[in-house]
């Protein structure tokens, strides 16, 4: 991988700081302000559910694409409806485990590793 200039925010960090660059994002993404991971950092499972959402589906649970109400408040305050929730297989688990993919209708996507305890914003492409 090409070298970043916002290395210091293209790992696994979960803080929600202010956003780590303004000119980085996409400018259909909107800046979350939460901590960043570089879709390529993401476990293999995550990249694999990210290919269904770009897809429309198939996907592997009823409860896939149904609306993620943001009960937490962590993510950035929408209206009903904004938000989308998806499964990333967790290996070994017997049921849909702890990790999600939450995409908004501005084309913002969100990785939970623990059930809607953090986030962190998805940077596509890199």
């Amino acid at each position: 991988a090409a070298p970043s200039s916002t290395s210091a925010t293209s790992g696994t960090s979960s803080s929600s700081s202010a956003p780590a660059t303004s000119g980085d994002a996409p400018a259909t993404t909107p800046v979350s302000g939460l901590g960043t991971i570089a879709e390529s950092r993401l476990p293999r499972e995550a990249r694999h559910t990210l290919d269904l959402i770009r897809a429309g589906g198939p996907y592997p649970y009823d409860a896939d694409d149904g609306v993620f109400r943001n009960r937490e408040r962590i993510l950035p305050q929408q209206k009903q409806g904004y938000y989308r929730e998806y499964t990333v297989e967790t290996p070994g688990s017997d049921d849909r485990g702890a990790r999600r993919i939450i995409g908004g209708k501005g084309g913002d996507r969100y990785y939970t590793d623990d059930h809607y305890d953090s986030f962190r914003q998805i940077l596509e492409g890199e």
